[in-house]
């Protein structure tokens, strides 16, 4: 980046959180509520057709996962479109793709194959919304409050999305069946009219393309106590290496340790969320819970999701150190898991799983956070996608897992333990990576850090 001219990365860090941020973490957390609410339909389907359509137990895991393979796809290719062709128009396009197959699922999902084809289709989709939004946010996040911010305007509506799946399972598929799920889900299509009239494009992406008229009228929403000087200054430019693949940048020796623990624990992390989450109330009517609580069991992780996150996020912004943290949240909701292996008492089923959503999801939701400012502007979508990408490797395998393993043994019990243990040594796995600049800045002070969090990587 050249010396001359306002420096945005600056700019952004510094700000205080706005009105017109606030705004924008609203639009995402829309956003990420249809992609959470998608996400967890699945586990509500099952009790519904596995009779109907003789599912074994790998084929309701399978039915768990369609959907996650196309994820898979989506969010691995998402980040090199939105990383060339801009943050807005990838997130429209992922939120058209999401609506349009969550209505066709409502109306042609009539067998296990037809609903599986429909899930991946619906997937690609839902690959661009949770990655690309976690991008979008931490890009407009001002430094001092980036962890809180981005969870807010993120994690809160992917996990308000998860408790409307729900509550919807408890309340509507008893009198309305199990496709009420969808067409509850197709309501995405009310929120595209709004997005296409209120979404801007990201402002470090417009640094990239040198847009300094849209730079301008973006900082000035953001900071509209300093719109009288954008709207005369000039940026500093960006040197753009256009050739430069981002997806191989990741694996550079500058990225490579960083990369790869970050990209191992989010395996494991998503194979324990989706593990559980696709069998929790399936597996607490076996250990003798109601119908309507154990659906409610799939709520109750998705509330403490957020509430472990927004705790764990305050706690780094506040002391750093977001690997041990990380680390500390993953090995407590390991054990959480583990002691339903012990005890099965409707107390302790609560307890576990509400703790297991605290800390398991909580620190997935903070993983990605840390992901996005581990790495520069240029790859950072492609960073944040590749790594939801490699961990949806882990989703896809965790409801499979599962259900072979009851299949098996006929006990939720080797469940448990794969998932308990899978969650400890994530956190073991999460402590090789690299602390991010900022962190290590952060050591020196206040003002050494805000200079090594806008400098440009070499």
């Amino acid at each position: 980046m050249a010396d001359h001219g306002i420096d945005v990365h600056e700019e952004l860090a510094s700000a205080t959180v706005s009105g017109f941020h606030r705004r924008l973490g609203l639009v995402m957390g829309l956003l990420t509520l249809f992609d959470g609410y998608d996400t967890f339909n699945p586990a509500y389907v099952i009790h519904y057709v596995a009779g109907p359509w003789g599912l074994k137990g790998s084929q309701a895991g399978l039915l768990i996962s369609s959907g996650l393979v196309g994820f898979l796809v989506g969010s691995a290719v998402h980040g090199l479109i939105a990383d060339r062709m801009g943050r807005r128009g990838t997130l429209l396009g992922g939120l058209w793709i999401t609506s349009i197959f969550t209505l066709l699922t409502a109306l042609f999902a009539n067998s296990f194959a037809s609903f599986c084809g429909l899930r991946l289709l619906t997937g690609l989709g839902l690959g661009v919304l949770l990655p690309l939004a976690t991008t979008y946010i931490n890009e407009l996040a001002p430094r001092r409050a980036a962890n809180t911010y981005a969870l807010w305007g993120v994690a809160l509506g992917w996990a308000l999305g998860g408790t409307i799946a729900g509550l919807v399972g408890v309340f509507a598929t008893p009198a309305f069946g199990w496709k009420a799920l969808y067409w509850v889900g197709a309501m995405s299509f009310l929120l595209l009219p709004f997005l296409h009239v209120q979404l801007p494009e990201s402002p470090k992406y417009l640094v990239l393309r040198n847009r300094s008229d849209e730079i301008r009228a973006l900082l000035g929403k953001l900071r509209p106590d300093r719109a009288a000087l954008y709207a005369a200054a000039s940026f500093s430019k960006v040197q753009q290496h256009p050739s430069a693949n981002p997806a191989a940048v990741l694996l550079t020796a500058k990225y490579r340790r960083t990369t790869l623990a970050i990209w191992l624990s989010a395996f494991l992390s998503l194979f324990c969320i989706f593990g559980l989450t696709g069998w929790i109330p399936t597996v607490m009517m076996q250990r003798g819970e109601t119908f309507s609580a154990s659906f409610g069991f799939g709520a109750v992780m998705q509330i403490m999701s957020f509430l472990g996150a927004l705790l764990l996020g305050r706690l780094i912004d506040r002391l750093g150190s977001s690997r041990g943290l990380i680390a500390a949240w993953w090995v407590a909701g390991g054990l959480s898991v583990l002691a339903l292996v012990a005890f099965n008492t409707h107390v302790l089923n609560v307890t576990a799983v509400a703790l297991a959503g605290f800390c398991i999801i909580g620190a997935q939701f903070v993983l990605n956070n840390f992901t996005a400012n581990s790495y520069e502007t240029s790859v950072r979508a492609t960073a944040v996608g590749m790594e939801l990408s490699i961990a949806r490797v882990g989703a896809i395998l965790g409801p499979l897992v599962a259900g072979s393993l009851q299949q098996i043994y006929r006990s939720p019990t080797p469940m448990f333990v794969s998932i308990g243990l899978s969650a400890i040594v994530a956190g073991a796995i999460i402590l090789l990576a690299e602390q991010p600049a900022a962190e290590r800045a952060g050591a020196t002070g206040a003002a050494g850090a805000l200079r090594e969090a806008v400098r440009p990587a070499p």
